[in-house]
């Protein structure tokens, strides 16, 4: 009925239109027409010439520094600070923790919209841990105070280690490190049969789904990794074959007997409070028969995507002699794709990479040295069940002044010939290292760097993410060396740079937005 009113009001007759007019913010009392609107002003002011992003803060550390939603974790997450204030201010500062709370791995959990949640501090923005005592806890985002704890290993397993999403912000995984006898009990001859340990859990409220082992009996000997992700179960083997698994189905189908935090239970003779120490959690999930395989495929370091529309999927042939050859082939028949080869012949140290594009349009991100190609997915004329793989736009690297003659000429007219070839990712070079989008501003953002010497510069790119035509170009203040590890981050109007050195020391620097049409030699 909103609908058909809108229709009429405003005189279009057409869906596809009106929803063109929604996105554009032509309806007033649209959800989210301000925030669209907003964003777009945003855009707009942050890609004029006169606004610059200045290096606001930089801090130094002897442990790693971890950046979530505005937030700037240091001091194994004892200590928060805000990077969202026009300068970075301290939160909190927690005492420092001894080994034993150590945490090992960290998600940000956020409020759902629209629904009724047992507890304030629901609604407010929380941190779940996992500390190396396997604890996991709820901590709140705004002062560090433990709001939830829940203890995870009883007899079963006693290193839990990784967390990840299975549904992002509703359903969580916490995978264990992957099981080994000391050298000892394997030259005794006991077998090790439970490779690894999942647990289940529902976010806000947390509640506990189950856990699971994943037993060479069941899925075989040869397995090196699982991952959950999107209701599928993945598991990788050595020999670079990855099978998937309907998860919700494997849950409902070897379920025990489900059990809530908090509850008082027997399992095998031993009583307990569920999610308390010393009991932690039962593994309630037993499965006790290969369960209905979904899809496999072999690729070369067990590296897979599904993605596209319609899907499909991305490998590399198995062999190391086609690193850097990618196959775009057919979910649904395995069929490849026209023009589905995707070969940069690089010569490089590093390899290219290619995924697809995070903004669901399901187009797909291939990044060279030098080259950033963004690939779409079109019909193939007379054969509207085949797809062909078709270029998009692409992004090149500057390397006007780069001149890599084999012979030259010396001034006394002596030919001298060089007797190698400059890499495609040879430091002096204009090279792409990291590729990100934003999807609240719908922009793709690149940092190419160059080294000259022990100097390196970097600068972070904005693109139009529907042409790739660029829009604004952000000088990074402080040196870039290629050996070391770094991370960057767009968040909106803020820039932010984490870099490792050697000896685990750890830099962060912070660039704010600023607009202001007078020269500042400091921006």
């Amino acid at each position: 009925a909103g609908t058909t009113t809108a229709l009429r009001a405003c005189g279009v007759h057409n869906v596809c239109r009106l929803l063109t007019r929604r996105t554009h913010g032509f309806y007033a009392r649209d959800a989210g027409v301000a925030h669209r609107k907003n964003l777009g002003l945003l855009r707009k002011i942050m890609c004029q010439e006169s606004t610059k992003f200045k290096n606001v803060w930089t801090t130094h550390s002897a442990s790693p520094i971890a950046y979530e939603r505005g937030r700037i974790y240091m001091d194994n997450y004892q200590c928060c600070i805000t990077s969202i204030a026009q300068q970075p201010r301290l939160i909190y500062q927690k005492s420092k923790c001894a080994k034993s709370e150590k945490i090992e791995d960290a998600l940000l959990l956020e409020c759902p919209l629209g629904e009724m949640l047992p507890s304030p501090s629901d609604y407010k923005a929380s941190l779940i841990v996992l500390t190396v005592q396997n604890w996991l806890l709820r901590l709140s985002a705004d002062s560090g105070e433990v709001l939830e704890k829940v203890y995870l290993a009883g007899s079963c397993c006693k290193f839990f280690r990784y967390l990840s999403w299975d549904t992002p912000q509703e359903v969580m995984i916490v995978k264990s490190a992957q099981n080994k006898l000391p050298a000892a009990a394997r030259q005794a001859g006991i077998q090790q049969t439970v490779l690894f340990y999942l647990a289940v859990f529902q976010v806000l409220p947390l509640s506990f789904i189950g856990m699971l082992e994943i037993n060479k009996k069941i899925f075989g000997n040869s397995v090196t990794d699982v991952a959950v992700s999107n209701g599928i179960l993945i598991v990788m083997y050595s020999m670079g074959l990855v099978r998937l698994y309907n998860f919700k189905a494997i849950l409902e189908q070897f379920m025990e007997q489900p059990v809530d935090l908090g509850q008082e239970f027997n399992w095998n003779g031993q009583v307990g409070v569920v999610g308390q120490f010393p009991y932690g959690l039962p593994c309630n999930i037993k499965i006790t028969d290969t369960p209905p395989l979904l899809f496999e495929a072999s690729s070369l370091e067990n590296a897979f995507q599904i993605g596209g529309y319609p899907w499909h999927y991305i490998i590399t042939p198995n062999k190391k002699k086609h690193k850097g050859v990618f196959h775009i082939c057919s979910l649904k028949d395995n069929a490849l794709a026209k023009n589905g080869i995707q070969d940069m012949k690089c010569c490089s140290l590093e390899p290219d990479w290619i995924y697809f594009h995070p903004d669901m349009s399901g187009r797909i991100i291939h990044v060279g040295p030098n080259l950033i190609k963004v690939l779409k997915f079109k019909e193939v004329k007379n054969h509207a069940d085949q797809m062909e793989i078709a270029e998009d736009f692409t992004i090149v690297a500057n390397r006007e002044n780069c001149v890599n003659n084999s012979v030259t000429v010396t001034a006394s007219g002596r030919v001298v010939k060089k007797r190698f070839t400059l890499l495609d990712d040879d430091p002096e070079q204009e090279t792409f290292k990291i590729v990100d989008y934003e999807d609240e501003l719908d922009l793709l953002s690149t940092v190419a760097v160059t080294q000259i010497g022990a100097d390196g510069r970097a600068h972070l790119d904005f693109h139009c993410n529907e042409h790739g035509i660029l829009l604004k170009s952000i000088p990074l203040k402080e040196s870039w060396d290629v050996t070391y590890s770094h991370e960057v981050y767009f968040d909106k109007d803020l820039v932010l740079h984490i870099e490792q050195k050697p000896n685990r020391r750890f830099s962060c620097y912070v660039y704010q937005m600023v607009c202001d049409t007078a020269k500042d030699d400091d921006s």
